[in-house]
C-alpha cells in the first residue's frame, strides 16, 4: 500500500512541554527527520573469517524542514522562532500518526526574489534534545 504527502502538517508548542500544536504554516513540502545509528568498530586481530565486527552505537536525526509560501511581515512566525530557544514540535502525517520531537529552528532562509516569481522561503529544524516519539492516529 501507498500514499501521498498530501494533508501533512507541521506544528510548534508556543509553550515548550504544553502539549499544545498550533500549525505554523501552510506546507508546500516537509522533510521530515531521518534516523541514524552510529556503528562501533569492534573489529580484532582475532575476528572470525576475517570479517569486520560491529556494535551498535548512539542514535542521532537528521534535520527537519519545511518549504513555504513566504509572504513577509512585522511579525513572522519564523523569524520569532528562530530567535527562541527549544521547543515541541508534531508533524502529524496524513494518516493521522504523529512524530513528535523536541527542537529548534536552525535557518530561515526565503528564496531568490524573481519579478514573475512566487516568493518562497525554507526552515530548517534541529532536534536538540531527547527521542522523538511516534504516536497513534487520534
Amino acid at each position: 500500500m501507498a500514499d501521498t504527502g498530501y494533508g501533512a502538517i507541521l506544528g510548534r508548542e508556543a509553550t515548550a512541554g504544553s502539549g499544545n500544536y498550533a500549525k505554523i504554516a501552510v506546507a508546500k513540502g516537509l522533510v521530515p527527520p531521518g534516523f541514524t545509528r552510529d556503528k562501533i568498530d569492534a573489529t580484532t586481530l582475532e575476528s572470525a573469517d576475517e570479517y569486520k565486527e560491529f556494535i551498535a552505537g548512539m542514535f542521532d536525526t537528521d534535520d527537519a524542514s519545511m518549504k513555504v509560501n513566504f509572504v513577509p511581515s512585522e511579525t513572522d512566525v519564523f523569524y520569532a522562532a528562530l530567535h527562541e530557544g527549544a521547543t515541541g514540535y508534531q508533524l502529524t502525517f496524513p494518516n493521522g500518526v504523529m512524530l513528535r520531537w523536541v527542537g529548534f529552528i536552525t535557518a530561515f532562509k526565503p528564496t531568490e526574489l524573481l519579478p514573475n516569481g512566487l516568493m518562497e522561503g525554507e526552515i530548517t529544524i534541529t532536534r536538540s534534545t531527547g527521542k522523538p516519539t511516534l504516536h497513534a492516529a487520534a
